[in-house]
């Protein structure tokens, strides 16, 4: 379908620019118009100028989503059909696998296909099964603007804890980079400067030097090996970590790992809970939210336990027998929803839940980024004295023999 770009005007006088698909001019300038768009500028795209749509670059967040869901929560409860709400998310959508996906919902929406089929042609892609299930949902049960407002919070909350996660591995991230490229730099332009000068003074280095200058010598020569080493482990690693072997190594690795392990498990907690009380309380049965929430859960350890929980929930056990028999989850966890089951309140309590772990996640970032800013600038120190002390203690030596006073 072509592509056309415009320039346009909305009801306040603020310009927009953008790119819609449409079969031609008539319907893309109909498109504008429906959006209360007026159009100063409206051609088709050709190869140079057309959207360009990258996945690994347009991939749509859980941040998109939230907002997505939010917006079409205003604009329904005004009162406006469906069908023109989509058009106008589309209209004001910046990312563009999800405008490429609200237009061809709007489109489906007019062939006569509910909302939930139209969104199920783009999930689990751009549109996750969470929401799928919740749509059609809220479809059945009248409450289309509660199940969207209900994934509006999802969606930001979610958002806003996996920030945080990321957040306190950015710091750390940076520092090693910066550590790698200052060492690099010193044993292949800093530390050849001074070889010549050592070896010309005809004396016993310190075994410091010797293994720095070693170093040094085979890095100038071969520095190209060990950066294809790097890659070359990252990229196995990477391989490995997709087998099963590898998502089990891997979760269990970041469930004992100091520091990073509590958060972990509190951000586990935190999603679980948070996912399963969207879903519960939007009408799905049990089995069904719990079947989604495992795929919803990160580590496999986790998602194994929920799956675990599913089937004990299919025999008529109570949710927090398994829970607490999976020994992965916090005792608050399955105290709590216990609680819940008992007073007939599951969804309240996993929202309390879900709430507390947001809390909890986020205070235990701030401490994990606390905790790694000492420990990397001393590692970072370490490996600098090692370099520094490498370089001054011969010259301190030929100073002495020199007779002079240091």
């Amino acid at each position: 379908m072509p592509s056309f770009g415009y320039v346009a005007v909305n009801p306040l006088g603020k310009i927009k620019k953008g790119s819609i698909e449409a079969e031609d001019l008539e319907q893309a300038r109909a498109f504008l118009k429906r959006s209360d768009l007026t159009a100063i500028e409206l051609k088709e795209q050709g190869i140079l100028t057309k959207d360009i749509d990258l996945p690994f670059l347009n991939r749509v967040k859980a941040r998109d989503l939230g907002v997505f869901c939010r917006q079409f929560v205003s604009i329904v409860s005004a009162g406006i059909p469906i069908y023109a709400a989509l058009t106008m998310l589309a209209s004001q959508t910046q990312n563009v696998r999800l405008k490429k996906a609200i237009l061809d919902t709007h489109s489906q929406i007019e062939k006569g296909e509910s909302l939930s089929d139209a969104l199920r042609l783009h999930s689990p892609d751009i549109f996750p099964a969470m929401m799928i299930n919740m749509v059609a949902a809220g479809e059945a049960s009248g409450n289309l603007e509660k199940a969207f407002a209900r994934l509006a919070d999802h969606f930001e909350k979610g958002s806003r804890i996996r920030g945080a996660v990321k957040k306190a591995m950015v710091y750390p991230t940076i520092v090693l980079v910066v550590v790698i490229a200052v060492v690099a730099l010193m044993m292949v332009m800093v530390i050849p400067s001074f070889t010549s000068v050592f070896v010309d003074m005809d004396m016993e280095l310190p075994w410091v030097t010797k293994i720095v200058m070693g170093f040094s010598d085979w890095m100038v020569l071969h520095w190209w090996k060990l950066f294809l080493v790097i890659f070359g482990v990252v990229f196995l690693l990477i391989l490995f970590g997709k087998t099963d072997k590898g998502r089990h190594f891997f979760g269990k690795l970041m469930m004992k790992l100091p520091l990073f392990g509590d958060m972990t498990i509190k951000s586990a907690s935190a999603n679980f809970a948070r996912t399963l009380s969207t879903l519960v309380s939007s009408g799905l049965p049990m089995l069904d939210s719990l079947e989604i929430t495992a795929k919803n859960m990160n580590n496999i350890y986790f998602k194994e336990a929920v799956l675990y929980c599913r089937d004990e929930a299919a025999t008529g056990a109570n949710l927090s027998t398994p829970l607490e028999n999976s020994s992965l989850f916090p005792p608050m966890v399955y105290h709590m929803t216990g609680i819940g089951e008992e007073t007939g309140d599951l969804e309240e309590m996993l929202d309390r839940l879900a709430d507390y772990y947001d809390e909890e996640v986020e205070a235990a970032t701030k401490a994990l980024i606390a905790a790694l800013e000492p420990a990397i600038i001393l590692l970072m120190a370490g490996i600098v004295g090692i370099v520094v002390c490498a370089i001054l203690l011969p010259m301190f030596s030929m100073y002495d023999a020199l007779g002079g006073n240091i």
